[in-house]
């Protein structure tokens, strides 16, 4: 697995990536209504890539295949991690996570769903409270988790 910088070119399968694990995974944590406003199949992709290019952000891939990706503001704001459904619990999400904490200074925030919310309790992250987010005009659970370096 090579973990690389994300580049343009990679806008369209992360973004399809991120579609496909958040409805395939997250399915059990959340109804279908909400994994449509949370990831809706027309994304814009102009704004998803520029949203990548403000931030440091990585993807894992082997080959041709995309694996995972992540990425994380210069403030420490962990925005997005994600790994493809068929590679879960294969240390990628692991290994993305390391990189990009690494590449901040000082604490780090994430909103972690129901179904991220173990694995960041595993890497050291702390509950700081649960909050009611709105995507596309639907209610949505996560978990503000700060991690203390």
């Amino acid at each position: 697995m090579e973990i690389r910088a994300y580049t343009p070119a990679d806008c369209q399968r992360t973004a399809a990536l991120f579609y496909n694990t958040v409805h395939a995974v997250a399915c059990r944590d959340y109804s279908q209504e909400q994994l449509d406003a949370w990831a809706p199949e027309d994304r814009d992709l102009t704004a998803w890539d520029q949203s990548f290019q403000g931030h440091f952000a990585l993807v894992a891939v082997e080959g041709e295949t995309l694996l995972g990706f992540g990425d994380i503001t210069p403030t420490g704001y962990l925005d997005r991690l994600y790994v493809h459904q068929d590679h879960l619990r294969q240390g990628i999400a692991t290994a993305l996570c390391e990189r990009l904490e690494g590449l901040v200074q000082g604490p780090i925030i994430t909103h972690a769903s129901y179904t991220a919310r173990p694995f960041f309790a595993q890497r050291g992250y702390r509950l700081v409270q649960a909050q009611a987010v709105e995507r596309r005009g639907v209610k949505l659970t996560n978990f503000v988790m700060r991690k203390d370096r």
